[in-house]
């Protein structure tokens, strides 16, 4: 997948985590443009239509859902995996929608990234997965969780608005962000 001159945006606004994937990537032969803003990887789209592309959700103040219906639009051959460390379904479902292939969790190594892009979107003749066991229902924190970023993503990441929306406090908003994420 990953083979000589392939070619990837990478968009990430952690020079540290940028650099590092973008190394990564160089190492394996593939040519790859960093933007470490919404702004440069839209200059970049502008020259360039990578076959692959990775995206933080929140890079700086701005959502990288946004840049992801962008890539979706100007490039429809792009595979997208959108990264974050605020996993949570409600933000997973709209990066499906919005064109991504994949949406990992951040700690994430190059290979499962490689993987995800692999793996793309389900093949439209696969089988239907068996049932599965009857899931457990989400923990109150979790289902906390889950709706702020509902109603986080809904305000195109204005946090202002998503705590006028919710009735609480901004600086409550804020810090609630801040938690680490809730598993299940």
């Amino acid at each position: 997948m990953a083979t000589q001159g392939t070619t990837f945006l990478v968009v990430d606004d952690d020079d540290i985590f940028c650099g590092v994937l973008t190394r990564a990537l160089e190492r394996r032969g593939c040519a790859v443009t960093a933007a470490r803003s919404v702004a440069e990887a839209r200059q970049a789209l502008e020259r360039l239509s990578p076959d692959y592309a990775v995206v933080d959700l929140r890079i700086g103040s701005d959502s990288g859902l946004t840049l992801v219906r962008e890539i979706a639009q100007r490039s429809p051959r792009t595979s997208t995996v959108v990264l974050t460390g605020y996993g949570s379904i409600a933000t997973a479902v709209e990066a499906i929608k919005l064109g991504a292939v994949h949406y990992l969790t951040k700690p994430v190594e190059i290979d499962e990234i490689l993987a995800a892009l692999k793996k793309g979107a389900p093949a439209a003749s696969a089988p239907a997965p068996a049932p599965a066991a009857e899931p457990r229902p989400l923990s109150v924190r979790r289902a906390e969780c889950e709706h702020i970023q509902r109603v986080l993503s809904d305000h195109a990441g204005n946090i202002s608005a998503a705590a006028r929306a919710l009735g609480i406090h901004r600086r409550t908003l804020q810090r609630k962000l801040r938690k680490r994420p809730v598993r299940s």
